[in-house]
């Protein structure tokens, strides 16, 4: 009862405090930049809340948090549009969109798509605030529950999503998680400092590669290249579909899927460190597995889109919690609202429990707000989505250029590093032949994406409990297999046998004809090398160093089974067999008037340039040719569209306050900015 009496006047201020129109007017210029942050493949709310930073110093404290919470709130609602429209998730939150959301663009049902998922993000982000609201004050004991071995069980139970999302062949879907896990586990090993498939030669990979480079290479690079290459408009149809409303009827069917969803979100959300690169995935698996027709996941089946969408916003409130009581980020955007926070007023503000014990109004503003901006980023989103999604009738071949230059600056943005860019055509390359030859591209990325938390969380894990069993068998026992532990376990292990059951039946990559024996074996061939140099590279770490090599070991030992089962099919069965798939051999890419090495070379010749002589210039001789050449553009039009192009990375740059890549050029002559 103490608890709602000291709540319940903080709720009232509160509301005093954001009922201004001061506030709401900050409030609503944070949703319009997050919108504009988030329609941006790749930038997200790091890049967003980063540009906000210069502005904190000495503002306001609620002024400041309402044009934070204003960006942190839409940018899960507008990168929806890239992962639908384009098929590019817009973060990693939006990766799981792109499965059902992009085959609805293409069948002419962008609109229905987006309204649907902007509905299911509404609900999600204020099944977020009401959680905040009710468990600020008594999540605490909830968040110490969870230590390392239950933060191990979900990114397993993370991981157990291979298993729904793995095809018609699960081997493959194994194999792909497994060469996902093993990238990632590239550069300088937590635990020892030990680097593996790396070298001090190349300091590049020593800090390992990206998500955001990982995210676009694996979904935007295939799926550029593909319409690229059938020089036609994203949606085959006309028609937008019906629209925003049958979006919002499509969540009103479902929507016990959402409420189940959005409550994944804020539970995931609750656990530091996981957050959105794994809420989306365990959304997905779970709304494949308690829809009855599966047939339809990964060709346009609403309900895919309905549920990622629901728990993505939901973890915002959720990943609010641990950042609020404790002062430990949930996600990177959390980080950097932590920061942003320090610097408000005078500087007084801290969060963990000081301010739920002296800042109880401020810290339910927040909530507040998070509530009111889901609703206006909403309905700005649903305004716009009719207007927006007529880009899926335009001619793909005058959008790829600008989506090649957005995905090039937002991998670049990682890591400042022109090697960014060769990351993301080689990612692009290994993506390409993933959907070609109907391997799985979401367990690829489940994958990578749960490497690092695996391996850091089993090393720490394993440390305490040899502590424990040291001390008593019982002690170690009650610190392994803790009640919550036992119940993610069970989980899993359903989630697994369910999901291989069912995987027969979900074609992400659609109804892809086999082929010969020989393209897809020497796929497999490439890939079986990679894993066998994986496993010498972690062999040969000394033994001292065990905590760095375990786990690249077991991953590839598990890896390279798969793939040696995989071979033997191949050499046994027929080529009419599913193993043998091959878009190559019927369908879209097959009858494709442009071929996929040709089209693959307009990229590599932007990335050559920008080598030679930087981005800018590069971009800007790129988009003349491309435009002239490939999509035979007349030249008043060119000249406009390039122009157009270059002052929006200008500005982009300028406004985010980022370097354009630079070349060769830029290092024998000092040029102005943005040429240098």
């Amino acid at each position: 009862m103490d608890v709602f009496a000291t709540a319940l006047p903080a709720l009232g201020e509160a509301w005093a405090l954001i009922l201004q129109p001061t506030v709401l007017g900050y409030l609503v210029l944070g949703v319009v930049m997050g919108l504009a942050v988030g329609v941006f493949p790749g930038l997200g709310g790091i890049a967003g809340l980063s540009l906000l930073l210069p502005f904190m110093f000495g503002m306001d404290p609620v002024l400041g948090l309402a044009l934070m919470i204003g960006m942190v709130a839409v940018v899960p609602t507008s990168d929806t549009f890239a992962s639908v429209l384009m098929g590019i998730p817009g973060s990693s939150a939006s990766q799981a969109t792109v499965l059902d959301g992009f085959p609805l663009a293409k069948k002419g049902q962008a609109a229905r798509a987006l309204s649907a998922a902007f509905t299911s993000s509404l609900f999600g982000g204020l099944v977020g605030a009401l959680f905040l609201t009710l468990f600020i004050v008594v999540a605490r004991p909830l968040v110490l529950a969870f230590g390392l071995p239950e933060m191990l069980m979900i990114s397993v139970l993370g991981l157990s999503m291979v298993a729904i999302l793995a095809g018609r062949v699960a081997l493959k879907g194994l194999a792909a998680a497994g060469l996902g896990m093993l990238i990632g586990t590239i550069g300088e090993a937590d635990a020892g400092g030990s680097l593996r498939m790396a070298s001090y030669d190349i300091p590049y990979l020593i800090d390992g590669l990206k998500l955001v480079i990982v995210g676009l290479g694996v979904f935007a690079v295939p799926e550029i290249v593909s319409l690229l290459r059938q020089d036609r408009s994203i949606s085959k149809e006309a028609t937008l579909g019906a629209g925003w409303g049958e979006g919002v009827r499509d969540w009103v069917a479902n929507k016990w899927l959402s409420v189940r969803c959005s409550l994944i979100g804020v539970v995931v959300g609750v656990i530091p460190g996981l957050g959105g690169s794994v809420v989306d995935w365990i959304a997905y698996g779970h709304t494949v597995q308690t829809t009855k027709d599966k047939s339809q996941f990964g060709k346009g089946e609403i309900r895919g889109v309905i549920g990622p969408e629901s728990s993505n916003n939901a973890k915002e409130g959720g990943g609010l919690v641990p950042t609020l009581l404790f002062g430990i980020p949930g996600s990177g955007s959390m980080a950097i609202f932590i920061g942003a926070i320090a610097l408000l007023g005078a500087g007084d503000i801290e969060v963990g429990p000081s301010m739920l014990r002296d800042n109880l109004d401020i810290t339910y503003s927040i909530v507040w707000l998070l509530a009111l901006a889901n609703v206006v980023g909403t309905l700005l989103c649903i305004a716009a989505s009719g207007g927006i999604a007529r880009l899926t009738t335009i001619r793909f071949t005058y959008l790829a250029p600008f989506l090649f230059m957005l995905i090039s600056f937002a991998a670049f943005q990682s890591g400042q590093n022109f090697e960014d860019i060769l990351a993301l055509f080689t990612i692009g390359l290994i993506g390409i032949f993933l959907r070609r030859f109907d391997w799985s591209r979401p367990a690829f990325l489940i994958g990578f994406v749960l490497s690092n938390p695996i391996e850091k969380f089993s090393n720490q894990a394993f440390q305490i409990a040899s502590f424990r069993f040291r001390k008593s068998f019982d002690q170690g026992m009650d610190y392994v297999f803790s009640p919550i532990v036992i119940v993610l376990l069970i989980v899993t292990v359903v989630s697994v046998v369910l999901g291989l059951r069912q995987a027969r039946s979900i074609m992400a990559e659609g109804d892809v004809r086999s082929g010969s024996k020989r393209a897809p074996m020497i796929f497999l061939l490439c890939i079986t090398a990679y894993v066998v140099a994986a496993l010498v590279n972690a062999s040969l770490i000394p033994n001292f160093n065990m905590t760095d090599k375990i786990v690249p070991l077991v991953i590839g030992g598990i890896t390279l089974a798969a793939l040696m089962i995989l071979l033997v099919q191949m050499i046994l069965r027929p080529e009419t067999d599913m193993v043998f798939a091959d878009k190559e051999v019927a369908g879209e890419d097959a009858d494709a008037p442009y071929g996929l090495w040709g089209t693959l070379a307009w990229f590599l010749g932007l990335i050559a340039a920008t080598y030679v002589v930087g981005f800018i210039l590069a971009l800007l001789g790129f988009l003349v040719i491309f435009l002239r050449v490939r999509a035979q553009t007349s030249w008043p039009r060119t000249l406009i569209l390039t122009a157009g192009g270059i002052a929006l990375m200008c500005t982009m740059g300028g406004a985010l306050n980022r370097d354009f890549p630079p070349g060769l050029l830029q290092g024998a002559i000092d040029l102005p900015w943005p040429l240098n």
